[in-house]
């Protein structure tokens, strides 16, 4: 009896170890930390993301805010940022900011008679998941901008490569309208749920050919994959402007 308690307690200590090793200590925060610079206009949101891995000392912040650009008739316009910083001692320094690094945010310019700004634009911070691999996130964001008609929504998978360089894992587009939402998988993983509206080759913005539809994108082997295959999907890039 003693012999078999000694080997499960031995076989419990290895199971935790490799535990410890596939998921490595998340440090806490150090006190008081600074943004450098600070994000543009007033936060929106603010989300802690391990972009790099879960090891010691490698939090990332993702911010969302947004500046008041003018007004007319009323209606406020905005220029939306999207920041992320990486920490360093106890500063989280800039990485990448759009739209001056680029999308998924565009610029807001006024129109040729100085009263309207376009495009009209928004962000949100969906969240960040495991969609790739263990113990490395990625940052979900989704994006809509409108210039003319219902507009066109975005949402994107940020990561990181080796150079510590923000880029897009993937990217889909729709017209109008695309909600996500992580989800698991049967395998214990994370994917993307996506919802918007589906229009096949022929279908006009007024007329979806389903109104709400759902595919779900997932990760495996080098490849991401969307099923069924409603949305437009650009894998480590941008949908060209």
């Amino acid at each position: 009896m003693r012999i078999r308690a000694f080997l499960a307690a031995v076989a419990l200590a290895s199971l935790t170890a490799l535990a410890s090793l596939a998921h490595p200590a998340r440090a806490d925060e150090p006190a008081n930390v600074t943004y450098s610079p600070l994000p543009p206009g007033t936060v929106v949101q603010n989300h802690l993301v391990y972009i790099a891995g879960e090891a010691m000392h490698s939090q990332w912040h993702a911010v969302t805010s947004r500046k008041q650009v003018g007004t007319y008739a009323d209606k406020p316009f905005y220029q939306w940022y999207l920041s992320i910083y990486e920490i360093n001692g106890s500063t989280y320094e800039l990485k990448y900011q759009s739209p001056k690094n680029g999308p998924p945010l565009s610029a807001v310019s006024h129109s040729s008679d100085g009263k309207m700004w376009f495009p009209t634009q928004s962000i949100s911070i969906i969240g960040q998941a495991e969609l790739m691999q263990p113990a490395v996130q990625q940052l979900v964001v989704a994006s809509h901008e409108t210039g003319a008609d219902c507009g066109t929504a975005l949402v994107t998978v940020l990561g990181t490569n080796r150079a510590g360089s923000i880029f897009p894992e993937v990217s889909v587009q729709n017209a109008c309208d695309l909600d996500a939402k992580i989800v698991k998988t049967p395998s214990g993983g994370s994917a993307l749920q996506l919802t918007g509206p589906y229009y096949n080759s022929t279908a006009a913005l007024c007329c979806p050919t389903k109104t709400s539809a759902t595919a779900t994108l997932t990760y495996a082997n080098g490849t991401w994959t969307q099923s069924p295959k409603y949305f437009t999907v650009y894998p480590g890039k941008f949908p060209p402007h």
